[in-house]
């Protein structure tokens, strides 16, 4: 589980064929790896990978087939949004995020609001359903409020912190991003059928 409070913004520096899929080679920016270990779960981009190795500044994870099939941002190259596992006691800032992507959007449209930025994305209709104002949505692991919903579109403020902290900042029209909703609205569907 994590809070969808980004800790780092690292790089993706290597994508390598693996069995099942590819194996990425992260650097972790400002991340502290000292505590992380073999077995260890981190959000990049908002998708829950389990570290198989780390190397000085780098951690390795590998990426299934059809994790990739679900999700976006994993070519070289590419700043990553990071975030390691909550604890138990760790303070829950954002919502509960639990790095199981839903699907992938495309930003519409951004324009400042002051000195923060409005992002608007259109989410996968499939996805629209469980898209509230006022309820939570994750952007690339980044716990968000929904400020506004329009069919499948909806808009999220972005404050400088948010911008400076996070990859969401360099996002323009046209990009694509992983998209987690509410896990609490998923459950209500199934409570209600």
């Amino acid at each position: 589980m994590f809070s969808g409070i980004v800790a780092a913004v690292g790089t993706v520096r290597a994508v390598k064929p693996a069995r099942g899929g590819v194996r990425l080679v992260v650097d972790a920016g400002k991340l502290g790896l000292k505590d992380v270990a073999a077995g260890d779960s981190i959000a990049v981009d908002g998708v829950c990978l389990t570290v198989v190795a780390r190397k000085g500044r780098t951690f390795e994870v590998d990426v299934s087939r059809a994790t990739l099939a679900c999700t976006t941002g994993f070519a070289g190259g590419h700043r990553v949004n990071l975030e390691k596992a909550m604890r138990l006691s760790d303070r829950l800032g954002g919502h509960l995020v639990s790095g199981h992507v839903d699907g992938v959007g495309r930003v519409a449209r951004t324009r400042p609001a002051g000195a923060n930025r409005v992002l608007a994305v259109a989410a996968p209709r499939a996805l629209a359903k469980y898209i509230a104002r006022k309820g939570s949505i994750a952007v690339n692991g980044v716990s968000l409020t929904v400020n506004e919903v329009a069919g499948a579109e909806f808009e999220v403020n972005l404050i400088p912190h948010t911008l400076a902290a996070s990859n969401l900042g360099r996002l323009r029209a046209g990009d694509k991003v992983n998209l987690e909703v509410d896990m609490l609205a998923r459950y209500v569907e199934r409570l209600t059928q």
